[in-house]
């Protein structure tokens, strides 16, 4: 059925079919990289008979958990490229998803505490530059000017001795990210089918050639992996490994308050990041869990050196109170990079292992991801990112280049 011929449905954003018995492509996992896929596919190759299969609800994995944190400052080129692509997609997109999704740019700080932290910092603000990424290195004088709540006293454990600055950065709503993706994706055609759980896969000898559901059989030409934390479990039932590992990752919020906090500041040394919510809670980032596990929910241990670093770092939030925390499955690799295309098995693609810096690439990982399915190649903004490299040692390594891991 095309755009043209759906049926008006002004009570909800979108359809909810059940599946049909086969279709062009079939892309599993229903949060912001899935949902972009899908419409990427439709807008920019015209293949609107797919399907997005979600085994929960909508955008109800690290989509709705992650603390929507948006920047492009990386060190390296690849990763540099394909992070401002997906930024500059972020200007546009509430236009022409039709849907103020509360992109605000409100500027990223990445705060300095050693002397080895300034020079990899000023490094960072240097290839950043060199890339066409929006940057700055600020003394700690600046630093107080554009966040007066934060303390900049030489008299603490970690003193700020400046920081990196990215003003075209900010934070998004998530929900709303999701919805107007899914919105777009419904008028275009594709079937967004929750409560739809993979249980494996169809195929003749290396050719995928379906999809094992817990609401039938799917027939398809094509499959694209986007589980995020379950990626390798989806693998492993395909017949290969991926080269990641899935570990929780926790965040928190206050309660609301007054507009205090006026833009994301981040600490890689003492690993919180802080941003205020659009309604007021203060959201709070750390470090993901050292173990592997799929669980969804905060541990105390954790939460307490986040709240510490945080109370030292901004002093005013000492008064304020945890009002929720909870936990994502983050799928990390050996070079904390992606992988986004081909897979040992023909016809089967793969993007994974975003670590926690899924939210940010969301846009440019759905346009990349979408080329290489629909024209069986990878874009060029994500070919550097094959899983081939594992093999080749051609490893793009964010790891410590970052300054920070979100």
């Amino acid at each position: 059925m095309s755009a043209d011929h759906l049926p008006e449905h002004p009570d909800f954003l979108w359809r909810n079919p059940e599946p049909k018995k086969s279709y062009d492509a079939v892309i599993v996992g229903g949060g912001g990289h899935g949902l972009a896929t899908a419409y990427f596919l439709a807008k920019n190759h015209g293949m609107t008979n797919i399907a997005i299969l979600e085994k929960g609800w909508l955008a109800g994995g690290n989509m709705a958990r992650n603390t929507t944190i948006i920047r492009s400052n990386y060190l390296w080129d690849e990763s540099a490229a394909i992070y401002e692509h997906a930024l500059k997609l972020w200007e546009i997109l509430p236009e022409e998803l039709e849907y103020d999704f509360l992109f605000s740019q409100r500027g990223v700080m990445n705060l300095a505490h050693t002397l080895g932290d300034v020079r990899e910092s000023v490094r960072r603000v240097g290839a950043n530059r060199l890339n066409g990424v929006d940057a700055e290195w600020l003394d700690p004088q600046q630093v107080k000017e554009l966040c007066p709540i934060l303390n900049i006293s030489d008299n603490i454990r970690y003193p700020v001795m400046g920081a990196t600055y990215q003003p075209r950065a900010g934070i998004a709503k998530h929900d709303h990210v999701a919805w107007a993706f899914a919105r777009k994706c419904d008028e275009l055609g594709v079937d967004i089918i929750q409560n739809c759980e993979v249980t494996g896969f169809i195929k003749d000898g290396n050719r995928v050639t379906g999809v094992k559901t817990s609401r039938g059989n799917i027939n398809t030409e094509k499959v694209g992996l986007c589980a995020a934390g379950h990626s390798s479990v989806l693998a492993e039932m395909a017949g290969f490994r991926l080269p990641i590992q899935s570990h929780p990752l926790q965040a928190l919020v206050s309660e609301l308050h007054e507009p205090v906090h006026p833009t994301v500041v981040m600490s890689n040394h003492v690993h919180v990041y802080v941003s205020q919510a659009h309604k007021g809670e203060l959201v709070m980032g750390a470090g993901v869990d050292s173990y592997n596990g799929y669980g969804q929910r905060g541990s105390f241990h954790v939460i307490e050196e986040q709240m510490a670093a945080a109370v030292e770092l901004f002093p005013i939030f000492a008064r304020a109170h945890v009002l929720r925390t909870w936990g994502g499955i983050v799928d990390t690799t050996l070079d904390a990079s992606p992988i986004v295309g081909l897979s040992p098995v023909e016809n089967m693609f793969v993007n994974c292992g975003w670590g926690t810096g899924g939210f940010k690439g969301t846009p440019a990982a759905g346009l990349t991801f979408a080329h290489t399915i629909a024209t069986g190649e990878p874009h060029k903004l994500n070919k550097p990112f094959a899983l081939e490299r594992f093999e080749t040692g051609a490893l793009i390594d964010e790891h410590g280049a970052a300054a920070v891991a979100h």
